[in-house]
């Protein structure tokens, strides 16, 4: 296994940056180039894998479930759950889940969305790692946050590769927060979808 420094470094130099997109004054971050290679890919999986393992040691303290955000959560939470040896949720925007669901709204930077999970996904007790590729703002994680503790799991860590630092969205989150990476200094005053 490479160290947590190649990990990064290798993770880091496979993202690409679209300025404007989807829109005028945003500086997109592409994470897909890493799931075009397999030893990036796994890369991104040890890492994960290795910060989950390295905070939550004994067998009673490891998670029961990892939760993934619609919708590039769903690129590496069912394998990183698979890894684990642990279930995996998704998260889906409205409408897309069937039968019985819970659903928490959250704020965009062009308006409210809503998240929904179905009611059954997670029975009260268990214990939740929630994943995703970039925290901004932290609506949606906090949204998917509300939708776990809805059902009653206990929300252990939000995992993600990367973080925007200066949008200061870890404040929302009421659990620790992990990111591999950094990314888009303040000075780029950008935002990302």
């Amino acid at each position: 296994m490479l160290s947590m420094e190649e990990i990064k470094a290798l993770l880091k130099s496979s993202l690409r940056q679209y300025e404007d997109f989807p829109s005028k004054g945003i500086l997109f971050e592409d994470i897909l180039p890493i799931f075009k290679d397999p030893k990036t890919f796994q890369a991104l999986i040890d890492g994960l894998k290795h910060q989950i393992e390295q905070n939550f040691t004994t067998p009673e303290a490891k998670p029961d479930v990892i939760v993934g955000l619609d919708a590039r959560g769903f690129l590496f939470g069912p394998v990183l759950a698979l890894q684990l040896g642990v279930a995996f949720v998704p998260v889906r925007k409205k409408g897309k889940l069937p039968g019985p669901i819970v659903e928490a709204e959250f704020q965009k930077e062009y308006g409210v969305d809503v998240f929904a999970m179905q009611a059954d996904a997670i029975t009260a007790g268990q214990k939740v790692v929630i994943v995703d590729d970039i925290i901004a703002t932290g609506g949606s994680a906090k949204a998917a946050g509300d939708l776990v503790k809805k059902l009653g799991g206990e929300i252990l860590e939000y995992v993600f590769l990367m973080e925007l630092d200066f949008l200061h969205g870890r404040d929302m989150l009421d659990a620790p927060v992990y990111t591999l990476l950094s990314g888009q200094p303040e000075k780029l005053q950008s935002k990302i979808c």
